[in-house]
Formats: structure tokens, C-alpha cells, sequence
């Protein structure tokens, strides 16, 4: 499974803000911290506004801040709501599952069911404060 760029970008300026500790953020200064496009960030950032995970304060002094508390920050979760498809193949998807031909011999669409539920109950013990904590320890 791969995750998009999207969630990506939208994981980097969670923990940039939650670093910052309530102070507000630029795009400018994240765009610039991971070299990342600013307009692309632009609406990264935008949706996570959204979505309610950002404050936006727009102005000459504005910027963005966290939300919610990173400990309230489930990685899972996130990722659910910023991913937009997770057919891993085509027969989960509910109208191909019809056209599989071998749909009455195969065990792959259950087990891969079963992992991807695996992978996302692995993702929901994490938090963005664990990022964040992670984070504090690779600087030092």
C-alpha cells in the first residue's frame, strides 16, 4: 500500500505546526523547511482547515496552528479521512467483485481485507504526539 503525496505533505505540516506548540506557522516557512511546492501546500493545508485539524489565521501575522491536541491526533484516523481509496485490488472494490472469476477459489480479497484492517489498527496506536515526541528525539 502506498499513501499519496497528499497525506504526505498533510503528515509533514502536522508535525511542523504541533513542533511549534501553538504558535502560528507560515506556509512560506513549511513550503521551505521540507522543499515542498507552496502552492501545493496551499491547499494541503487549506483542506486541513477543513477538516478541522488547523486554525487559519489569514492577515499579514497570520498563519496556522493546531486544532485539536496532537495526543487527540490519531494516525489511523487521519489517514482515513485524507486517503480517498484504499481498493487494494480491483475485486474489493463492491461492483467488480461480480466480474472476479475467481471469485469462488480466491483468498487473496479476505486476506488483503484483513491486513489492510491490520495495518489501520496498527496506525490507531499511534498518535501525532508519538511524531512529535519522535521527532524531539532524532533533534537532540
Amino acid at each position: 500500500m502506498r499513501l499519496t503525496l497528499h497525506t504526505d505533505y498533510a503528515l509533514r505540516v502536522l508535525v511542523h505546526v504541533g513542533q511549534h506548540k501553538g504558535d502560528l506557522v507560515t506556509i512560506n516557512e513549511i513550503a521551505e523547511c521540507y522543499g515542498i511546492s507552496k502552492n501545493h501546500l496551499t491547499k494541503v493545508v487549506h483542506q486541513l482547515g477543513r477538516a478541522g485539524y488547523l486554525e487559519t489565521v489569514r492577515g499579514k501575522y497570520g498563519g496556522v496552528r493546531l486544532l485539536r491536541r496532537p495526543e487527540d491526533i490519531k494516525l489511523g484516523q487521519f489517514i482515513r479521512e485524507t486517503e480517498d481509496d484504499f481498493t487494494l485490488v480491483r475485486c474489493m472494490r463492491c461492483e467488480s467483485a461480480a466480474e472476479c472469476r475467481l471469485s469462488g477459489s480466491c483468498i487473496a480479497r479476505d486476506a488483503l481485507a484483513s491486513g489492510l484492517s491490520a495495518f489501520f489498527k496498527v496506525l490507531d496506536g499511534y498518535t501525532l504526539a508519538d511524531m512529535l515526541v519522535a521527532e524531539r528525539q532524532a533533534a537532540e
